[in-house]
């Protein structure tokens, strides 16, 4: 940013900068959706975080002014953004999931699902009427979503697999911070191995799902994340091929399978014609997940998927 002084001079409190910050975003063209979708939000939280306040802070606190060291912080995080093109949640390695506070950095992708929402209500309706004692979460990252539904489910063990180590080492973390060491197992294996014998009521998965043309493609902000989260292959299923075939083996006769595609549902669709798969709404956005029960998944072992 040209003029510092200048900069610094003219701006007194967090609103000042929140403003400044939504315009210089928008100014150098960034790219959104790591937890925000617009250059307001984004300067918000991070101005709020160079400042130690909770994303809750009320609007009174934020008018009141700063002191110039202060000022001099939140500028230089604002400066990173624009410079380095690192999404929000790596600079102050805080993003939110399903009202959960989590830990992150380059190790794994920053929690973004419209899975949350499922989480948020319990899965309902798809899981009415079910006990839900054992939970799978395939290609876990984070941990995000295992440590959501261990909360949503308190009487559910969780079981989370990533081949990743430097993954796990990151979902570790965040199940030590939620207090979860008991209920949620942390597997280092590819997707089902390691896992023999193990039924569950739920498996849920935000697999990678990038196809190599929308890989090339991806705005600088995500280069920042690690590859193997999103490389799946020319037409984005060679992960969720692997987990429909294998998931019926998983579940229990009741069990559901919810598998995030992104904007792959034309391709699953035309990849298991047979499968009725269900495409689940999202109240606050989103799209391109799917829910297939464990009667519908039979269908899937007696043929084989279409090749893209």
């Amino acid at each position: 940013m040209d003029d510092r002084d200048e900069i610094l001079a003219s701006l007194a409190t967090a609103a000042d900068f929140i403003r400044f910050g939504a315009s210089a975003f928008n100014a150098a063209r960034l790219h959104f959706g790591h937890g925000t979708d617009n250059a307001v939000d984004e300067a918000r939280a991070l101005v709020l975080h160079a400042l130690h306040l909770d994303h809750d802070t009320p609007q009174y606190l934020l008018a009141a002014a700063l002191t110039s060291a202060e000022r001099d912080t939140v500028l230089a995080l604002l400066e990173r953004r624009i410079g380095e093109r690192r999404p929000a949640a790596y600079l102050t390695q805080t993003a939110w999931f399903a009202g959960l506070r989590f830990y992150v950095d380059e190790r794994v992708l920053v929690p973004r699902s419209p899975i949350a929402e499922l989480i948020e209500r319990g899965f309902a309706p798809w899981l009415d009427g079910v006990a839900v004692t054992r939970v799978l979460d395939l290609c876990t990252g984070s941990g995000c979503i295992a440590i959501a539904c261990a909360s949503a489910f308190p009487g559910a063990h969780v079981d989370a697999t990533d081949s990743s180590s430097a993954a796990l080492e990151v979902a570790a973390e965040n199940r030590r911070r939620h207090a979860l060491e008991q209920r949620v197992e942390l597997i280092e294996c590819d997707l089902f191995e390691g896992l023999a014998g193990r039924r569950y009521d739920l498996i849920v998965s935000n697999p990678p799902y990038v196809t190599e043309a929308e890989l090339a493609e991806l705005p600088d902000e995500h280069r920042h994340e690690p590859r193997v989260g999103f490389a799946a292959g020319r037409d984005g299923l060679d992960v969720v091929r692997r987990i429909v075939a294998k998931a019926r083996s998983f579940l229990t006769p009741d069990g559901v399978l919810i598998v995030e595609v992104g904007g792959g549902s034309a391709a699953v669709e035309a990849a298991w014609p047979e499968l009725p798969f269900t495409w689940l709404d999202f109240e606050r956005g989103g799209d391109g997940v799917f829910l297939l029960r464990a009667t519908d998944l039979a269908r899937a072992g007696r043929a084989r998927p279409r090749s893209a």
